[in-house]
């Protein structure tokens, strides 16, 4: 604050108040601005010819200056104003907006010149401590890297991100993190019950960190899609091979179509499936004119095969 104090009086000579500096001016308690420079108009209102001359350097983006009473008092009488405080501890507040530069724009730089030093493109960016620097609102943004060093056997990065942007001076800041090697695996794009079957819409391919999957997650979706969950899935979680198993193309206690095929010989009969069963599935099946229970093969949806000799089961 003292700094900018000596800067607001060193900027500009005094001034004996002129005849056109009679009417009181007032100090304005909150202000935003855009601009790198402050003006005598963005602290008093009022200042007339003298609102466009440059009184000292406007905070940095998303910062704010605080001018006391003691100090509007100095700037008044330096710039002939007819200022008088209408209470104790007057002051003017001044704020300039600032927007973080993106981290998203800083990991693709980044990507892109870490991949010329080796770095496997599909490998994850972590920066673990990054803080992102303000710019003006409404500022063009160019970033640059210097001194990027890479070690491809730890996967530790280090540079200097260098941000320019209109209307304050050039940004640097060290940024340091770890590229870490992914691989592909299927997630469940929603929350499935045990027992739903996996449609494509269903899941979707990711790509996660090496130490994050577990052995026997699905790496392609023709690994699940159509296949049954044993148990239930949780959007976002990647699906394991383990937890599937095929749909039933018998379900238990629908009637279903027994074939018994011999040599010169078929017999088809109706029966109930006393499990559920999915295809080439062994299943128990009561025959329904002779009350028998027989083991059978699912064929298809609704059809068993009953082999020839089949011993019925004892209930």
């Amino acid at each position: 604050m003292k700094r900018f104090v000596a800067a607001l009086l060193l900027l500009v000579a005094p001034a004996s108040s002129p005849a056109w500096a009679q009417e009181m001016v007032s100090v304005k308690p909150a202000v935003v601005i855009d601009g790198p420079t402050l003006h005598l108009g963005d602290i008093f209102a009022g200042a007339g010819a003298r609102a466009e001359v440059v009184v000292g350097t406007s905070p940095a983006p998303g910062r704010r200056l605080v001018v006391e009473a003691a100090q509007l008092a100095a700037l008044a009488r330096m710039h002939g104003l007819a200022w008088r405080p209408l209470m104790a501890g007057e002051r003017s507040i001044i704020e300039r907006p600032g927007r973080p530069v993106p981290q998203d724009e800083v990991v693709e730089l980044l990507r892109a010149e870490l991949m010329r030093l080796g770095m496997p493109a599909e490998s994850e960016l972590e920066l673990p401590n990054f803080a992102a620097p303000l710019v003006p609102v409404a500022a063009l943004l160019n970033l640059g890297l210097e001194g990027l060093v890479f070690d491809a056997a730890q996967g530790r990065f280090a540079a200097t991100l260098v941000v320019l942007a209109e209307g304050q001076p050039s940004q640097r800041l060290r940024i340091a993190g770890r590229a870490l090697a992914t691989v592909p695996v299927v997630v469940a794009t929603r929350r499935m019950a045990m027992g739903d079957v996996i449609r494509a819409a269903d899941v979707r391919l990711a790509r996660l960190r090496v130490e994050r999957v577990r052995p026997g997650a699905a790496e392609a979706p023709d690994q699940v899609v159509g296949q049954q969950l044993r148990r239930p899935m949780t959007e976002g979680f990647p699906v394991m091979t383990g937890d599937l198993g095929p749909p039933p193309v018998v379900a238990k206690n629908a009637l279903v179509v027994m074939t018994l095929d011999a040599p010169g010989l078929s017999l088809t009969m109706q029966g109930r499936a006393l499990a559920d069963a999915p295809q080439g599935g062994v299943l128990q099946v009561m025959n329904l004119e002779s009350h028998a229970v027989v083991e059978a093969l699912a064929t298809g949806p609704g059809r068993v095969r009953v082999a020839m000799g089949a011993v019925p089961i004892i209930r």
